[in-house]
C-alpha cells in the first residue's frame, strides 16, 4: 500500500503538519511541538519521533482521524455525568470519577482513547475503558517505576522505555544527571499525540533534549540486532495485561529485555496490584527470577488505580546488586525519596507468601457470619472445541475461582495446548460423532459451550437435554435446533445462541439503539448492519484481501447461503450462486475500500428487533474490494462444491493443475488451456478484472503442475476415504496460503446505520460503529470479539441471571437479554460508538 506524506518543520517550534493523501484526503494534522524524522535518528538529537523501518507505519505517516465535532452521543463508560471503570480484571469493584466534560475520544489503531476533564482529578487519560493517569496523582506512579531501577543502578547512561507514550516516565528519567539518552518506544502514536495536548506536564518528557521517541512495536525494536546489549535500564510502562499490553507480561518479552541490557543492567515493569492480580504477580516474579539473578516486587499507592495500589517488578543482571537500596537522591520529586524507595519493597505477609514463597494466591472471599450466603459447589463448564476463538473464552472463565473448566476437542494435545497457564482447567478429548462419548463428557457439567462447527450443535443439545445441562453457542438458531424445542422444554434447560460477534455483539447494539429511538417516540425507517473480519490493511497482501482467523470451511460455506432482506418496502431474495454479484461498495470512512453483501435471511429481524415500521432491513458482510469477483469466479468454476469427485481420490498423486483441468473441462493441464476453459465459464466485466482473477488463481497454485493437491472431504467422505470434494480440498490450500504470518494483525469492522424519523418528523442518520484490531503476537480481534461475548453470557447464565436462565431456545433480541451482556462487555473495553452523522 502506498501513500504520500508531506512534512514541514522548523527549528524554532511551529507546528509540524502531516497529511496522508491516499488514506485521509483533505485532512491535515498538526502535532506541536514534536518533530518528525522518518529516515534516521541520532543520539541526543532534539525531541523527534521516528518510525523505524521494521514498523508497518514506516512507509507512511499514519495518524488516525481526529474526532469530528458531530455530536458524540455518549461514551460507554460515561453515564449521568460520571465515568465508571468497570472491568472483570478486578471483579466486584469499580472506580468512578465525576466528569466535567469530554475532551477527546477516538479509536486508534490499537485501542479506545478517551480524555475527560474531571471535577477533582484534573484531566484523565483512559485507554480501553481503564484509567491510565490523572493530573492529580500520576506522579506517584511515574516517579516510582522510574526511580526504583535508576536510583539503584550505579551509572545509568542509556535508558529505554517500552510504552509510556504519555511522557511521564521520560520526565522522571531525565532528572538523573548520568542519563545521556532516553529512548521511548510506544506502539500507539495516539498516546503521545493526545498527551501533548491534554497532559502537558507529563508530555514535557517527550520534548526533552535527551529524549528520543519512536512509534513502533516494542517486540520488533528489541529484536533489532543493533539494540542488543544497548541499555543500562529498561522500563516497561504498560497498561493492564489485556489488549496491546498482553504480550508485555509474558516470559518471551522478558527474555528480549535481558538481551537488550548491558552487563549489570536493570529492568522495571508495571506489575499490577496485590489486591487484584496476586496470582499474576507471583507468576511474574517467578518468570523473571528464571532470567535475572535479582527480581523483587515493590509497590506504590495511587488512588485512581484498582484498590489504590500498583506494583513493579524490578530486576538486575548483577547478582550482587541490591535494587532495594538507592545509591543517590533524586531531585524534584513529589512522592519518591530514599526512604520510600526502601519501604516500597516491604509487602504484607499475605502477599509475601505468594510472591516469595510460591504459595497459591487466596481465592475469592466467601461471606461469613450473619447474613452470609451458603457456600456453593464450584460450577462446572465444558467447552467443546479448541479452535480460533476458544482461548479468550477459556481465559475469561478461568479468571473466576468459583468455576472449573474442561476443554474437550478431537485431539487431546489441542486441548492441552489451550489450557496451558490456566487455573482450574482440565484437558480432554471427545469424538462428537460418537453419541455415547458426547453424552458421557457432558454429564455432570452445569453448562456446555459449543464452539465446534454449527452442524454438530443439535447433537450437543440432544445430549445436554439427556443430562439437563444448559447450552451456549455462538451460531445462528438453525432449523435443526428449532426441531429440538420440545425436548429442550421437557428437559427444562436454557439453550443460548447467537452470542459471538456476528451474530452476537451486533444484536446487543442494534437492540440498544432501536430501544433508545423508540423510547423517544422515533421510528426506524432503514436498518443496515454490516460486519467484516479482515486482515488489517498492512496484512491484506493476497488476491482475496482476506485471511482466515476462523474456519476456512465456515467462511466459504457462508458464501453459498441465499440472502433475503427488505429494501424500500419490498422483500428481495438473492440466491447463493449470485450472492457475490450482489456486493456493492459501502462507505464507512475514507481509510477503507469496502464492499458489502447481504447475509442469510434478514427479513425476520423486522419482528425480532421490533421494527415493523422499517422499509429496509439488511444484515450483511464487509470485505475489501475485489473479494466478491474472485469468489464468484470460484463458484462458477465449481470450487465451492461439496460433492465427492472421482478425480479427488484420497490416494491421488494429481497436481492442482490436473484437478483444475477436470473441474473446468480443459483440453489439458497446461496453463493456456486452463485459462481458455476458465474464460468459457466466467464472464469478466473488464480486461482488468480478468487479469486480476487469473493472477489470483495462479497465486492459489491452481495452474501449478508441481503443486500436489491435499484432498479433503466432508466428515462422511473422510470416514469413507474414497474421494474428497473441491470445497474442502480448496480449504486446505487456502489455510496454507491465506494464513496470518507471525506478528500480523486482523481487524474487525462492524457498523449499524439507522435512518430515523424522530417524533417531530425530523430525519436523522445514526451510526453505531466498532473498529478493532488484533494484537501482534497476541490475541486476534476475531477470537476476542467472538469468545468474550460467549464467555460473558455463560457467566451470567451460571450466576442465575433471570434473562439468561429462561427455559427454551434463546437469542439476544430483547433488551432484557442484551443489556446485562452489553454492560459486562463494556467492562472488557468492547463497545460500539454511536454518532449522528
Amino acid at each position: 500500500m502506498q501513500a504520500a506524506y508531506r512534512l514541514s518543520q522548523t527549528t524554532d517550534g511551529p507546528p509540524c503538519q502531516a497529511s496522508c493523501s491516499a488514506w485521509w484526503p483533505r485532512q491535515t494534522y498538526e502535532l506541536d511541538p514534536i518533530r518528525f524524522n522518518l529516515k534516521k535518528s541520532t543520539p541526543h538529537s532534539h525531541h523527534h519521533l521516528v518510525f523505524p523501518p521494521f514498523h508497518p507505519l514506516a512507509s507512511f505517516l499514519h495518524i488516525p482521524q481526529q474526532q469530528k465535532k458531530m455530536g458524540v452521543i455518549t461514551h460507554p463508560c460515561i453515564q449521568d455525568g460520571w465515568f465508571h471503570e468497570r472491568n472483570s480484571q478486578w471483579p466486584g469493584q469499580a472506580m468512578s470519577l465525576q466528569v466535567q466534560r469530554i475532551l477527546h475520544h477516538e479509536k486508534s489503531l490499537f485501542q479506545d482513547v478517551l480524555v475527560f476533564e474531571s471535577t477533582t482529578f484534573g484531566n484523565v487519560l483512559v485507554l480501553d475503558g481503564v484509567i491510565q493517569c490523572t493530573e492529580r496523582d500520576e506522579f506517584s506512579y511515574q516517579e516510582m517505576i522510574a526511580h526504583l531501577p535508576l536510583a539503584s543502578h550505579p551509572n545509568p547512561e542509556r535508558v529505554l522505555v517500552i510504552g509510556g507514550g504519555d511522557g511521564g516516565v521520560l520526565r522522571e528519567i531525565v532528572k538523573h544527571e548520568s542519563v545521556k539518552e532516553a529512548v521511548l518506544c510506544d506502539i500507539d502514536e495516539a498516546v503521545p499525540r493526545v498527551s501533548q495536548k491534554y497532559l502537558p506536564k507529563m508530555a514535557e518528557g517527550l520534548n526533552h533534549p535527551k529524549s528520543n521517541v519512536i512509534i513502533g512495536d516494542g517486540f520488533a525494536f528489541l529484536k533489532d540486532p543493533k539494540n542488543k546489549a544497548s541499555f543500562d535500564v529498561i522500563i516497561t510502562d504498560s497498561s493492564d495485561p489485556v489488549g496491546p499490553a498482553e504480550v508485555l507480561f509474558q516470559q518471551p518479552y522478558f527474555a528480549l529485555l535481558k538481551e537488550a541490557l548491558k552487563p549489570g543492567g536493570h529492568i522495571s515493569t508495571q506489575a499490577e496490584s496485590l489486591w487484584v492480580h496476586l496470582s499474576l504477580i507471583g507468576e511474574l516474579r517467578r518468570s523473571t527470577k528464571e532470567l535475572f539473578p535479582v527480581a523483587d516486587y515493590a509497590f506504590t499507592t495511587i488512588p485512581t488505580y484498582p484498590a489504590g495500589q500498583i506494583g513493579f517488578v524490578v530486576c538486575s543482571l548483577d547478582a550482587q546488586r541490591n535494587v532495594r537500596q538507592p545509591l543517590r537522591e533524586v531531585p524534584n520529586c513529589r512522592y519518591y525519596n530514599s526512604e520510600v524507595h526502601k519501604a516500597a519493597f516491604i509487602v504484607p505477609e499475605f502477599a509475601r507468601k505468594v510472591i516469595e514463597d510460591g504459595e497459591p494466591a487466596p481465592g475469592r472471599v466467601i461471606a461469613t457470619g450473619e447474613g452470609s450466603s451458603t457456600p456453593r459447589a464450584p460450577k462446572k463448564v465444558l467447552l467443546l472445541g479448541s479452535g480460533y476463538v476458544a482461548k479468550p473464552f477459556a481465559e475469561y472463565v478461568t479468571r473466576f475461582s468459583e468455576y472449573s473448566l474442561t476443554v474437550a476437542s478431537a485431539k487431546l494435545e489441542h486441548s492441552q495446548r489451550l489450557i496451558e497457564g490456566l487455573h482450574n482447567a482440565t484437558a480432554a478429548s471427545v469424538d462428537v460423532n460418537d453419541a455415547a462419548a458426547l453424552s458421557e463428557i457432558i454429564k455432570g457439567h452445569d453448562v456446555v459451550v459449543s464452539l465446534i462447527p454449527y452442524i454438530y450443535h443439535a447433537a450437543v443439545i440432544k445430549a445436554a437435554c439427556e443430562h439437563k445441562v444448559n447450552v451456549v453457542t455462538t451460531s445462528y438458531v438453525s432449523d435443526a435446533i428449532r426441531e429440538l424445542e420440545s425436548e429442550i422444554q421437557k428437559a427444562g434447560i436454557t439453550v443460548m445462541n447467537e452470542i459471538g460477534l456476528d451474530p452476537g455483539l451486533d444484536h446487543l447494539y442494534a437492540v440498544k439503539a432501536i430501544d433508545d429511538v423508540h423510547a423517544e417516540g422515533g421510528k426506524i425507517k432503514s436498518f443496515l448492519s454490516y460486519c467484516g473480519g479482515l486482515p488489517a490493511p498492512e496484512a491484506a497482501d493476497n488476491p482475496l484481501g482476506y485471511k482466515f482467523s476462523w474456519s476456512s470451511r465456515g467462511v466459504l460455506l457462508a458464501l453459498r447461503n441465499t440472502a433475503k432482506f427488505w429494501q424500500d418496502g419490498k422483500e428481495l431474495t438473492v440466491s447463493g450462486p449470485e450472492l457475490m454479484a450482489a456486493a456493492k461498495s459501502f462507505y464507512i470512512n475514507p481509510a477503507f475500500a469496502f464492499v458489502a453483501y447481504p447475509n442469510r435471511d434478514s427479513t425476520p429481524f423486522k419482528q425480532w428487533y421490533n421494527i415493523p415500521e422499517a422499509e429496509t432491513v439488511i444484515r450483511g458482510t464487509l470485505r475489501y474490494q475485489g473479494f466478491p469477483e474472485f469468489i464468484l469466479a470460484l463458484v462458477k468454476l465449481g470450487f465451492l462444491d461439496e460433492e465427492a469427485k472421482d478425480f479427488l481420490a484420497y490416494d491421488t498423486k494429481a497436481s492442482w493443475a490436473e484437478v483444475t483441468a477436470q473441474m473446468v473441462g480443459a483440453a489439458s493441464a497446461s496453463e493456456s488451456d486452463l485459462i481458455a476453459a476458465i474464460k468459457t465459464k466466467v464472464s469478466f466485466s473488464s480486461a482488468q478484472e480478468e487479469e486480476t482473477i487469473i493472477r489470483g488463481l495462479r497465486w492459489l497454485d491452481l495452474f501449478n503442475s508441481k503443486a500436489p493437491v491435499t484432498v479433503r472431504g466432508t466428515a462422511a467422505q473422510e470416514a469413507a476415504k474414497v474421494s474428497g470434494n473441491p470445497l474442502d480440498s480448496l480449504c486446505a490450500t487456502l489455510e496454507d496460503k491465506c494464513a496470518y504470518a507471525p506478528g500480523e494483525r486482523d481487524m474487525v469492522m462492524l457498523q449499524h446505520k439507522f435512518e430515523i424519523e424522530t417524533a417531530n418528523g425530523e430525519h436523522k442518520t445514526l451510526t453505531s460503529t466498532l473498529l478493532d484490531y488484533g494484537i501482534p503476537h497476541g490475541t486476534s480481534s476475531m477470537s476476542k470479539l467472538v469468545g468474550l461475548p460467549c464467555a460473558v453470557s455463560t457467566r451470567l447464565m451460571l450466576e442465575g441471571h433471570p434473562a439468561l436462565t429462561q427455559v427454551g431456545i434463546l437469542a439476544p433480541y430483547s433488551k432484557e437479554i442484551c443489556d446485562p451482556i452489553r454492560l459486562e462487555l463494556e467492562k472488557e473495553g468492547i463497545a460500539l460508538v454511536e454518532r449522528y452523522v
